[in-house]
């Protein structure tokens, strides 16, 4: 009996060996971080506190800066301006193909926002609501509430000058910050429908008073492709490379993290299952 009990201590703590000695990925981005939503742990690092570009994950700040303000109405309107349309040309921005004179509501912009990745929304959002006479001066004031938000929430290696992940040299994050940033904006059920919306098509007012639809994909392919996927956000650019923020849940356990500087959108979402499973069995 002691030599079967010995065998069977002696399997538990080989069983309890293997499992720990799970390896580590490998991931093609430069940085990656993945944490528990519900304890703030740790589940995987990989220079998770050097400051990278972050393309359009940066949107995730512009939709928690919107949704911060107080009293807001989500079904106020906005009026799309030539400007909007003159900047995505310009900068050959990725696009919600917003209409000049359409009336959109602040919902619908979200939408355009965070699914197409729409830098003609998020122009729009941040004259709505900027403070100033000017649209320069509330574009300015916008930004200046986006770094003001970073600053509440502790995110000591994130800076934005920009409302859309263009930035001009100094729009910047971590791995470990964006993932903290998507947890805390994840604690609003408006943002959380918006993030894992795969598609829609949204009714909105014409200048003439007429209506038309805009039909809006997810960017997120993950939504489609990874079991309990709840959203967030991606990211490209020149310098920004490939990004990605990403939440799911499965069994009661949410896991969310990003990945910075990934080399192609595919190796962007390689990266992002690999540490997602390997986060999921800790």
């Amino acid at each position: 009996m002691a030599l079967t009990a010995g065998a069977v201590i002696a399997g538990s703590a080989f069983a309890s060996t293997a499992q720990a000695a799970t390896p580590t990925p490998t991931i093609t981005a430069k940085g990656g971080y993945v944490m528990n939503n519900g304890t703030a742990k740790t589940l995987f690092s990989k220079a998770a506190d050097t400051r990278r570009s972050t393309g359009s994950t940066t949107k995730i700040m512009t939709a928690k800066v919107v949704l911060a303000q107080k009293n807001l109405n989500l079904d106020s309107k906005v009026t799309i301006q030539k400007a909007y349309s003159d900047y995505i040309v310009s900068k050959g921005a990725s696009s919600a193909r917003l209409i000049v004179g359409d009336k959109v509501t602040v919902r619908q912009l979200l939408y355009g926002l965070m699914l197409p990745s729409g830098c003609d929304a998020a122009y729009a959002l941040a004259d709505k609501f900027g403070s100033g006479t000017t649209r320069a001066a509330r574009v300015k004031s916008f930004i200046g509430k986006m770094n003001a938000q970073a600053k509440s929430l502790g995110l000591k290696n994130t800076h934005f000058d920009s409302f859309d992940g263009i930035g001009n040299g100094s729009n910047y994050s971590t791995p470990r910050d964006l993932t903290k940033l998507a947890s805390n904006a994840m604690k609003s059920s408006t943002f959380r429908a918006v993030v894992k919306t795969k598609s829609t098509k949204q009714k909105v007012t014409t200048k003439s008073g007429g209506y038309r639809y805009m039909s809006w994909s997810n960017t997120n392919a993950m939504l489609s492709s990874y079991s309990g996927a709840i959203g967030v956000k991606t990211g490209s650019g020149p310098t920004a490379k490939y990004c990605l923020v990403f939440a799911a849940t499965r069994n009661g356990k949410t896991v969310i993290g990003t990945v910075l500087a990934s080399t192609s959108a595919t190796t962007r979402t390689a990266d992002m299952k690999k540490i997602m499973d390997y986060s999921f069995k800790k």
